[in-house]
């Protein structure tokens, strides 16, 4: 039973996804805000819904092993395989100013992670640990972020056309969208709770399957999504979903689960935040090259993806 139900959970992903990458395009067109912006804003929080999901409960659970090992091992498996898989698809343009400003923010929010919690390192205390107050931090700079978007998309509202849409149009988009957010969350609780069940039995750890199996099945929305919006040619709506996504979870989820309950910290986690922070800079770099994602990054980025699944199941 929990295999069919992990197979009913990748098909509500699927079709959840392309639902809703089809009505959130139509209503941003629509409404005169950019792709782009749904990107970074809707469908980013939209996907990472799961992540949040799983990491409240884990965090009222007291895993908080799951909870961070699933917050940074999405933000990896996002920058490599769901980058570098939509890459490999249809090269990712990265034309925007805004994108090029929003993998900074990205990094910046990596970075805070990291000195938040090097409590040791920085403090002298006994262990680390991401308090509440930490988390209220970092919920500040998710305000920031919203705001600096939503001003972002009041600025370039007049630089698109208005397409009219009849209200039966409207309705059907808006119909799409919940459908298909609907069936993204609930496939990715399907898909994160049965595979979970499947690694334990196999005798894996919390701190891996929250690094490999929950990260993985919560950031298959991110993958479904941007592989569908780059066969759709919404290559904004692609690289959008993965930058916004990489900041929620960063600010809002690790944000939130630390003000619901402070988080103790293994120390294996720094090597992991590490590389997603240099797995950021050169998301940067080649976002930066040609103003586009190749090929040929995406197979980096792709293979990356490959050598750090094995260094972890190794390291563990």
């Amino acid at each position: 039973m929990t295999y069919i139900l992990l197979i009913i959970g990748f098909v509500l992903l699927i079709k959840g996804a392309d639902f809703f990458v089809d009505g959130a395009s139509k209503i941003a067109t629509s409404l005169r805000v950019s792709p782009l912006l749904i990107g970074l804003t809707i469908v980013a929080f939209g996907t990472s819904a799961p992540e949040a999901t799983v990491s409240i409960v884990a965090a009222l659970e007291g895993s908080a092993g799951v909870t961070i090992g699933n917050i940074v091992g999405s933000n990896i498996f996002n920058i490599t395989l769901v980058v570098g898989i939509g890459a490999l698809i249809l090269p990712l343009k990265v034309e925007s100013e805004t994108i090029r400003k929003e993998i900074p923010f990205t990094l910046l929010a990596g970075v805070a992670m990291l000195i938040l919690l090097s409590d040791i390192t920085l403090q002298g205390s006994a262990s680390n640990v991401i308090t509440r107050s930490d988390g209220i931090i970092l919920l500040l700079f998710f305000a920031i972020f919203l705001y600096y978007i939503f001003e972002v998309a009041r600025n370039s509202r007049n630089q698109l056309e208005t397409v009219p849409q009849d209200k039966s149009s409207w309705g059907k988009n808006i119909f799409y969208t919940i459908v298909g957010l609907a069936a993204i969350v609930f496939g990715g609780e399907l898909v994160v709770s049965n595979a979970s069940k499947i690694a334990i039995s196999f005798g894996m750890s919390e701190t891996l399957v929250g690094l490999t199996i929950v990260a993985v099945g919560t950031s298959l929305p991110e993958l479904i999504t941007s592989i569908t919006a780059a066969i759709k040619k919404e290559t904004d709506i692609a690289l959008g979903n993965i930058v916004g996504s990489n900041i929620f979870n960063l600010f809002f989820v690790l944000g939130l689960t630390s003000v619901i309950s402070p988080l103790a910290v293994e120390n294996k986690i720094f090597v992991d935040v590490i590389v997603m922070n240099i797995l950021t800079i050169i998301l940067l770099v080649f976002s930066r090259t040609n103003f586009k994602i190749g090929r040929l990054e995406g197979t980096l980025l792709t293979v990356s993806y490959i050598f750090y699944m094995v260094f972890i199941i190794l390291r563990n």
